[in-house]
């Protein structure tokens, strides 16, 4: 016999500023579910990497619970020194339709202030919905381009007069790695804040491989003006431009486009099919760039603020 009153068990959502090992391996078991469902990840890679390893400055962790079972989390980020908090949530497949997404938003507009940063990977119509419930506004579209890398047809690469490349070497070229590309991404806090514990978080990950990360160098004073770091999304056999940067001093040379070119003849020449990146959509000059090395617009990840 069942009691059809009895009570429904009951949401909680406590509010971390690190995650127990058990914590982290239920976030990640929530999230990989969602994604088998979404077709993507519910929360970045940056995102999934700070929930191991203790506490990170500026980063707490929404736990939902209902009768005691994890159905929802959400991640928020207060590191930028201008822009609001950034967040990220996620509710679980099975649980959805009940108010979660709202709960956990409602949550963050509080743990805010009401300043808040929300990212909506996919852009998918229950995102937009829940982004209009909370009162929050489409700020960013971030566009996931790919090409396919069969019989890859590019020019070669032609470097700057003095510099040349090579591979990145581990514990001997963080510094001067984490250097550049604070300089290169000064107008992108996201990328241009990374730190060496944010460095050594990615080389700890099982793709990491310093023969696909390129490091261009003045021949001179071996002085590094840039760099295409590549990774390789093995189960999807899918490769990435991860992230290219170049010394502002430096640019408008070709180093830009020819680190890119020798990052993608190094993806190809691993075996993968397809190769993708981000990028901005109101990057006008780098879209362009890279519809003219093939690439095309995949999905689209939208994020949404406050207007306060």
């Amino acid at each position: 016999m069942t009691d059809d009153h009895a009570p429904a068990p009951l949401r909680q959502i406590d509010t971390l500023d690190e995650l127990t090992a058990e914590q982290a391996e239920a976030v990640l078991g929530l999230l990989g579910e969602a994604a088998r469902t979404d077709g993507q990840q519910a929360v970045s890679e940056q995102g999934r990497l700070q929930l191991r390893g203790g506490a990170r400055e500026g980063v707490r962790h929404l736990l939902l619970t209902v009768g005691g079972e994890l159905v929802g989390y959400a991640q928020l980020e207060d590191t930028d020194p201008v822009e609001a908090p950034a967040a990220e949530l996620v509710v679980h497949p099975a649980h959805r339709g009940h108010g979660h997404g709202r709960a956990l938003g409602t949550a963050l507009l509080a743990e805010s202030g009401r300043r808040l940063r929300v990212w909506a990977h996919g852009g998918h119509s229950a995102a937009r919905h829940l982004a209009q419930v909370l009162g929050l506004t489409l700020f960013r579209e971030l566009r996931q381009m790919r090409r396919p890398l069969a019989d890859l047809d590019l020019p070669e690469p032609v470097l700057p007069e003095g510099v040349r490349v090579r591979a990145f070497v581990p514990g001997e070229d963080d510094a001067a790695w984490l250097a550049v590309n604070a300089d290169a991404f000064a107008h992108h806090p996201e990328q241009g804040s990374l730190t060496q514990r944010d460095l050594d978080d990615r080389k700890a990950e099982p793709w990491f491989d310093p023969a696909g990360f390129f490091l261009a160098e003045r021949e001179a004073d071996g002085e590094l003006v840039g760099f295409h770091w590549t990774k390789t999304h093995a189960a999807e056999r899918l490769g990435e431009v991860y992230v290219v940067g170049v010394r502002p001093g430096a640019q408008g040379g070709g180093l830009g486009k020819a680190l890119t070119t020798i990052g993608l003849r190094h993806l190809a020449g691993a075996g993968l099919p397809t190769a993708m990146l981000y990028v901005d959509a109101d990057n006008k000059a780098a879209v362009s760039v890279y519809e003219r090395l093939g690439f095309v617009t995949h999905e689209t990840d939208l994020m949404y603020r406050t207007e306060s």
